[in-house]
């Protein structure tokens, strides 16, 4: 039987590789009650083209060329407010789940789950509920225990990753190098780490900063 627009779950796709985001549309369209109604590769060109109520479940990658999917959600929520975002992405580190979720997201499901987790998930999410699966609960349970970075916390940590001193980095930022040690000890202490070398481990185990 031919699923009907008017009462099919409209879902809108937000990923950058063409042969995961056709399989995937192939997949929900198989679904009863499923329509996939759009596809875009960025969250450019979601934005760009996105009308409000056109969709009412948008699956959104987290990395995306340009613009990410965190900013992407935000800017679709922003536009349309009764759209519900679900993250469908390979990467679980605890900050990308807690900076989804905080963006307004309504799930966080992984791409090795299976059809019926997706189609499931898809499901009460459009009904309403906030569908989060155990193993990304987990990973909510281990940030909440976490205490979060300032933002300039967060940039000197992202030069601390690349290899930057202490100068290179009071230099980039426009801070002196003590005021650069400063920020170090506390982002050491916030999380629990006795060096630059174990930061820097942590902060890419978390998810706090990504190396591509």
């Amino acid at each position: 039987m031919k699923k009907s627009a008017d009462t099919a779950i409209k879902v809108m796709i937000v990923d950058d590789h063409p042969t995961f985001r056709m399989g995937l549309a192939a997949l929900i369209d198989s679904q009863p009650g499923m329509s996939v109604v759009a596809q875009f590769a960025s969250g450019e060109e979601a934005l760009a083209a996105y009308v409000p109520g056109a969709a009412s479940i948008v699956l959104m990658d987290l990395r995306l060329p340009g613009m990410g999917g965190v900013e992407a959600i935000i800017g679709l929520l922003a536009r349309d407010p009764g759209v519900r975002a679900i993250v469908l992405t390979t990467y679980d580190a605890d900050e990308d789940v807690f900076r989804a979720m905080q963006s307004g997201a309504r799930s966080y499901l992984l791409k090795d789950m299976s059809t019926e987790e997706i189609a499931g998930t898809i499901r009460g999410v459009h009904q309403g509920s906030t569908e989060i699966p155990q193993r990304i609960a987990e990973r909510l349970a281990e940030r909440a225990r976490r205490q979060s970075l300032s933002r300039r916390e967060q940039e000197v940590l992202h030069l601390l990753v690349r290899g930057r001193s202490n100068k290179e980095i009071g230099a980039q930022l426009f801070i002196s190098e003590e005021t650069v040690k400063s920020h170090l000890k506390t982002l050491f202490a916030k999380l629990k780490v006795r060096d630059r070398t174990d930061a820097a481990i942590s902060a890419v185990r978390h998810g706090i900063v990504h190396l591509e």
